[in-house]
């Protein structure tokens, strides 16, 4: 009686053992690895944090289609709201460090926010790609080893574009800055002064606004006094719309070389129809002829995103494609490792060989002392044409 109660309790215990294990080992298998994201989600920037999060998302379900990485575990994306605020943007790395055990993290749309990033990610062994903050000083930073990676534009490469584009486009020989006061402007005020001295010129006048600003007629005052031919802006959506706003006051009517601050959400909504006159740059457009990678792309965003008709309706452009081929260059990246430990995922990214990606085919992007993807060849210029971000000289 005792033996014949006995048996069926041990069989029972082995045949649960036998079940847990079973269970476990495929979960553990398919335990997925988190990307996450730090960018603003909310405000008057919250359009372009909407576009890189559709570029990382349509990249990471292509990933998962093909079956995922290392093994089959599959991505997925963990998003935080940092509003535009370096205080908020350093807690949410945390979060994701501690809490999510993330593998990559992307940081957003703000200099000063990944700038406060950067410390933290360099002492955790964090990954960071950035897809949009074009500081210098954030892959260039003082980390060894550097932990910070970008698929975007960078200040130093841009401003020299920017003098570039002035002198060819509006004969331009007396520039003048109009510079948000933050690490952002500081960045691209030491950039556009070194590419100006390098050919032997010097800025008219620079001068600086505030984030809140609702009136920039002073500073812009002064600089017309000082006989300014061309401005370089940068400022992100509200205050370069506001730039524009005090110059329709003042009624003066200068070329405007901006930085891509305005693409980042409702700028020709705030500035009013001058807005048009702003020639910004970007790293990509939808529009006109597409390579197989852009087509495939456009084709993801309208089956993912029903809002989506076409290539008016991926704005702004950057924040998707830079985001994309940053997701798909991590990737390669986690491959390369065989892991998702930080150390061997930073290594991961110096093992890149080529890709071809959606901006361009990448060779080798990454190795020591060179954190940037993008070059100053891989650069458009653009303006808004009835609300729709067009390469300069493409009206329809």
């Amino acid at each position: 009686m005792t033996h014949a109660t006995r048996l069926p309790r041990r069989q029972l215990l082995l045949g649960a053992a036998l079940a847990t294990t079973l269970w476990s080992a495929p979960s553990m298998a398919a335990e997925p690895i988190k990307i996450g994201l730090i960018t603003a989600l909310s405000g008057q920037s919250a359009l372009a944090g909407e576009a890189i999060t559709r570029g990382l998302t349509v990249a990471i379900d292509e990933i998962n289609a093909k079956g995922g990485l290392l093994g089959g575990r599959k991505l997925e994306l963990v998003r935080r709201d940092d509003e535009a605020n370096p205080a908020k943007g350093v807690l949410a790395a945390r979060e994701l460090i501690y809490r999510e055990k993330v593998a990559v993290i992307f940081g957003g749309l703000d200099t000063p926010v990944s700038m406060a990033i950067v410390p933290l990610i360099n002492q955790e062994k964090m990954p960071f790609v950035g897809p949009w903050a074009a500081g210098t000083a954030i892959t260039k930073n003082s980390g060894n080893p550097n932990f910070a990676f970008r698929v975007s534009a960078v200040d130093e490469i841009v401003d020299a574009g920017m003098l570039d584009y002035a002198q060819k486009t509006f004969k331009a020989s007396k520039p003048g800055m109009i510079l948000i006061n933050n690490p952002w402007g500081e960045s691209n005020e030491k950039g556009i002064q070194a590419a100006l001295a390098a050919k032997g010129m010097k800025a008219v006048g620079v001068e600086k606004f505030e984030g809140n600003d609702i009136d920039v007629v002073p500073q812009l005052t002064r600089l017309k006094s000082s006989g300014a031919d061309v401005l370089f802006m940068v400022g992100n959506v509200g205050p370069s719309a506001q730039v524009v706003k005090s110059l329709d006051r003042m009624g003066w009517q200068v070329p405007i070389v901006s930085h891509w601050g305005p693409a980042g959400g409702r700028f020709t909504e705030l500035a009013g129809p001058n807005g048009k006159h702003v020639h910004f740059v970007q790293t990509y457009s939808f529009f006109g002829k597409q390579g197989p990678v852009g087509n495939k792309v456009i084709a993801a965003l309208k089956a993912k995103y029903p809002g989506i008709k076409g290539p008016d309706d991926i704005t702004p452009a950057v924040g998707v494609a830079n985001a994309y081929d940053g997701m798909m260059l991590a990737s390669l990246a986690i491959a390369a490792a065989g892991s998702t430990e930080g150390d061997a995922v930073r290594q991961g990214f110096y093992k890149i060989g080529r890709y071809e990606g959606l901006i361009k085919t990448y060779e080798q992007p990454f190795k020591p002392g060179v954190h940037d993807a993008l070059m100053s060849g891989d650069y458009v210029w653009a303006q808004f044409i009835d609300n729709r971000i067009l390469p300069v000289g493409m009206s329809n």
